[in-house]
């Protein structure tokens, strides 16, 4: 829990602290279920309150320039193509500007393209981002209807699992999209990672967005009571510049390095995310 805790706060209150980087943290206390082991919050935001709170959100990780995203991302994708996954459809759930789609459609496997991205300023570049192959483009993220049951040989979600109201309806909709073979591709934070503990409360996914955080066993757990035949998890590699690495060091410890001069060469480290892939 952070002090003071979120659920003890006006959402007004709370709307400064949703986004970005601060000095003291902010969070809704979370507590961690017996039966699954899952660690969630149980006072959070109405779906109400987070449709206008995520309309005011910057774009992913905009702070980090976009040739360590790519790397990230690129990495991810390789994660699905070493799972031998089919062809067909394509679907992604809150792709962003299209990073891993546009890894998808150079791969050549996939003829259809499903993407549910709610910021619809950036529906014309994820449209772009797969030519020549045809894209569906919705801002409804919760309702997969328009997708063809069967149909998709990849679907992928990355770091949105742990930001949904509901995320075993939203498992069990992709579950009855996948063709035979089928893989669900998961990037999730990790709180049981070596980085979650030696950080505790300022570890930074412990924020207003995350109603729940996943760990291997948690995520498992959750796929097998979703209908997914094998869940395999393992650390994903994220590429972050130098100098960024080192100010958000500082700002865990409560030391501001903001001035430090550091290099802007990206490194790929393994910090406290996974990557989870499940067959249908």
């Amino acid at each position: 829990m952070s002090k003071p805790a979120a659920e003890t706060l006006s959402s007004e209150e709370l709307r400064p602290f949703w986004s970005g980087f601060h000095d003291s943290k902010l969070f809704f206390s979370y507590r961690r279920c017996t039966a699954c082991g899952l660690l969630y919050a149980p006072h959070f935001f109405y779906e109400e309150q987070l449709a206008d709170l995520y309309s005011e959100l910057a774009p992913n990780m905009e702070m980090v320039p976009s040739a360590s995203l790519e790397a990230t991302q690129r990495g991810y994708f390789e994660a699905a193509r070493k799972a031998d996954v089919p062809g067909g459809g394509y679907l992604e759930i809150g792709p962003d500007v299209g990073y891993v789609a546009a890894q998808a459609a150079q791969d050549g496997r996939f003829n259809e393209f499903w993407l549910f991205e709610p910021n619809r300023v950036v529906h014309k570049s994820l449209a772009q981002a797969v030519m020549p192959f045809p894209a569906r483009v919705f801002a409804d993220m919760t309702d997969l209807s328009p997708v063809p049951d069967g149909s998709i040989g990849l679907a992928a979600m990355i770091h949105v699992l742990d930001h949904l109201l509901d995320p075993m309806a939203m498992l069990k909709q992709i579950h009855a999209k996948l063709r035979p073979g089928g893989v669900l591709m998961i990037v999730t934070h990790n709180e049981a990672s070596l980085l979650s503990k030696v950080l505790g409360p300022k570890w930074p996914p412990y924020c207003l967005q995350h109603p729940q955080l996943f760990s291997p066993a948690s995520i498992a757990a959750m796929l097998d009571r979703a209908g997914y035949s094998s869940a395999a998890v393992a650390r994903s590699t994220n590429y972050f510049p130098i100098d960024f690495l080192v100010k958000e060091a500082g700002r865990a410890i409560g030391v501001k390095l903001d001035r430090l001069p550091a290099p802007r060469t990206s490194l790929g480290l393994k910090l406290g995310n996974m990557i989870t892939m499940a067959r249908g």
